[in-house]
């Protein structure tokens, strides 16, 4: 929507152009027609056979016009993507036409099968149907000499449309099943009567085009060679020949109908995603890393700054605005929500279409459906979403990954937590002390910067500290982290990781007293500011002590120090905790532990949000995992790529849930369900959270354990390791 300077590209004029080339070059088609002669074919049908000469003017008139129209809609509704801040989304070409492959091939569908199959067999039967059209139509406009649909390639021709008709109208009874007979609650809590009509009017295409088939064969006799036409040639059996004509031209008609009537309905509904969600998918590669929020100016700096995150429609990006209408209001969002599956008041789907509703207002379009109540212009973001909404979202990413359409949802709630949280101090009062404490002690335990090495001090040997004992260089700084120095559960994944790394011979050290925290809880809170504050101050030391290679062993710090600490010059190689021991396992300097005896223990392991969908580090930890002796992997019905969040991200750790049941709760049950003996983990929130989850369902025989608490355990008991 916008080139690489900002400056908006005129869509509307383009939308407007292709209505004017599409109607023009429709009437073209027409007239081109009326100068070829159409005898008829021994093998094959005549175009417009039983069709009056001036229905078949009115229908080329018509559907110019209809097309015209129906662009003209489109360059309408994109006036409201125009109202959006400028967003750079050129470059990585490669890219861009992979995602747009991948969509036009239906392959993000299928991260739902059932419904990635219903939605393919109507996509692709339509398809089929419509160059099917096209074919005939290019056939007509040739002379005699040249028509190539007769004879066996006509027999193929039918056979391949018919078929194309079952799985069309097949797909369509599948879909209309789910939605008005099974009825889930993603889809029947935003079923509304532009659904019917939709479907009605699909549907009333592929049966009007049976039927007209049907009827021309029992009007040209029902030749032997219509026999390949399977599904239209017993049909025609059951119309009389008397009849035939008559019923021939009322269906065509009713067929033109619905297809000019559909090309009406495509730019006012949710049917516009037929053209919206390819061109999303297309455009949803971007500059920065998906771990990364959106850059702000620095607040340290800035002067000129009016507001802080978004409130407004036109506060939102043009590409923010444009995911509103690439929104297919699936539900898979929704469906897959830590915060709505355990019911908090956040509903993804919803967060998208009411910043549509309002944007859509600005223009005087019509919104996406769902509105309930009315949208003056001009509305606030919170006129119609709450705070409540806002900060129930643990920023866990599932919305996103599940989006059959690259739909951002997570950027957009936490845009508006920096509004709420910067602009109007609405946040919930736990966040407060948070803050208070990340100011003062740069943690947001509020405890003394000087206790932060305190943890060291069960080691038997020296943990190296920069810039103490002559220690002036190190081939990685270890970025502890809060949590490492000062949870007492995670005191003991530091002093496992200390360990395993001193006994694989890394050269590493640690900052002591001057690491402050990344910054992660401000920032995904909304408190920009604080969070410039830290990371400037974590940067400035890095630079200082020469860093250029970072371990960490929390998932929120790995994200924040290596996708977003670019943003304020801070480019480092950042390694998570996970990779390193498996690379290590791997080189063989770290010897794969033995188990003791010959029990075997079952362990599940459970991604962390961080390092999981935001990061795409899926392998590594299960290698950990995988080396230990005698261990079998169980997973979780929801692993992987649609892992369940523990519920702490997003700053929902410094948060009470007062609403619902607690995530923490539904994913502890959820690793319990696997019989597992242990539950590993390599993020010090989930490891909080999940043993926290255990311990209150009364599961205490159930260790929950960090990964490099595991493995320095595993090696300690090997009987065959000196």
């Amino acid at each position: 929507d916008q080139d690489r300077t900002g400056r908006s590209l005129p869509v509307p004029a383009i939308f407007e152009g292709l209505g004017i080339v599409s109607a023009v070059g429709t009437l073209a088609l027409g007239v081109l027609g009326t100068l070829q002669e159409h005898p008829d074919p021994e093998v094959g049908r005549k175009v417009f056979a039983n069709v009056p000469d001036a229905l078949v003017v009115i229908f080329y008139v018509g559907v110019a016009g209809f097309l015209w129209l129906m662009f003209h809609l489109l360059a309408a509704r994109s006036r409201s993507w125009l109202q959006g801040q400028p967003e750079i989304r050129l470059g990585q070409w490669r890219q861009r036409f992979r995602r747009l492959g991948e969509g036009l091939r239906m392959e993000t569908l299928m991260r739902d099968p059932k419904m990635g199959i219903i939605h393919s067999a109507i996509y692709y039967g339509f398809i089929v149907l419509f160059l099917g059209t096209v074919t005939l139509e290019i056939d007509h406009l040739l002379p005699p000499s040249l028509k190539f649909l007769e004879g066996g390639v006509y027999q193929g021709y039918s056979a391949i449309l018919d078929l194309a008709s079952l799985v069309y109208l097949g797909g369509l009874a599948a879909a209309a099943a789910n939605r008005y007979g099974l009825r889930p609650w993603r889809i029947k809590s935003k079923t509304r009567p532009e659904d019917a009509l939709i479907l009605g009017l699909l549907a009333l295409i592929g049966i009007t085009g049976v039927l007209v088939e049907a009827a021309r064969i029992s009007l040209v006799g029902r030749p032997d060679f219509e026999v390949w036409s399977f599904v239209g040639y017993p049909i025609s059996a059951l119309i009389p020949a008397t009849a035939a004509g008559d019923f021939h031209l009322a269906m065509w008609i009713a067929h033109v109908v619905a297809f000019v009537a559909l090309l009406v309905v495509i730019p006012v509904t949710k049917l516009r995603h037929m053209f919206t969600s390819p061109a999303n998918l297309f455009l949803s590669p971007r500059e920065r890393p998906k771990g990364a929020m959106r850059p702000m100016p620095n607040l340290m700096e800035a002067e000129d700054i009016e507001t802080i995150g978004v409130s407004l429609a036109t506060d939102l990006t043009w590409k923010q605005i444009f995911d509103t209408d690439a929104c297919t209001i699936c539900g898979r969002c929704t469906s897959v929500c830590p915060a709505n599956i355990t019911g908090k008041p956040l509903d993804p789907r919803e967060m998208v279409l009411k910043s549509g509703e309002i944007a859509a207002a600005n223009v005087g379009v019509s919104p996406p459906v769902g509105t309930v109540m009315p949208i003056e212009p001009g509305s606030g973001l919170f006129d119609r979403i709450t705070s409540e909404e806002a900060f129930a979202c643990t920023a866990c990413r599932a919305c996103d990954e599940i989006c059959p359409v690259d739909i951002e949802i997570v950027d957009r709630i936490l845009d508006m937590r920096r509004h709420l949280t910067l602009m109007e101090s609405d946040f919930p009062a736990e966040l407060g002390k948070a803050f208070v404490a990340m100011e003062n002690q740069s943690n947001p335990w509020g405890m003394s910067q000087q206790a932060r090495g305190d943890w060291t001090e069960e080691l038997e040997f020296e943990v190296p500290v920069f810039g103490e004992n002559g220690k002036t260089t190190a081939d990685y700084l270890w970025f502890v982290g809060c949590a490492g120095s000062f949870d007492d559960r995670n005191t003991a994944v530091s002093v496992a990781l200390a360990r395993l790394l001193h006994r694989a011979g890394i050269d590493f050290a640690i900052l002591g007293k001057r690491e402050v925290c990344t910054g992660d809880p401000a920032r995904r809170s909304g408190n920009e500011f604080v969070f410039q504050q830290l990371a400037l101050q974590n940067i400035g030391t890095f630079e200082e002590v020469g860093v250029k290679k970072v371990i960490t062993q929390c998932a929120h710090c790995f994200n924040t120090i290596a996708n977003e600490y670019p943003q304020f010059g801070g480019d480092y190689e950042v390694v998570h905790h996970s990779q390193l021991l498996a690379s290590l396992l791997s080189q063989g300097r770290l010897p794969e532990p033995k188990t003791a005896n010959g029990d075997r223990k079952k362990i599940t392991y459970h991604d962390a949000c961080y390092i999981g969908r935001w990061n795409d580090i899926y392998v590594a930890p299960r290698e950990v995992v995988a080396a230990q002796g005698n261990v079998d992997l169980v997973e979780m019905p929801r692993h992987g790529t649609r892992g369940l969040c523990c519920g702490a991200g997003g700053a929902r750790f410094w948060m009470e849930e007062q609403t619902g049941k607690k995530v923490n709760i539904e994913r502890a049950q959820e690793a319990l369900a696997t019989d597992a003996d242990e539950i590993a983990v390599a993020c010090p929130f989930c490891f909080v959270m999940l043993d926290d989850g255990v311990k209150e369902l009364g599961r205490e025989d159930v260790k929950v354990r960090d990964l490099a608490m595991i493995l320095a355990e595993g090696l300690e008991a090997d009987p065959e390791d000196g």
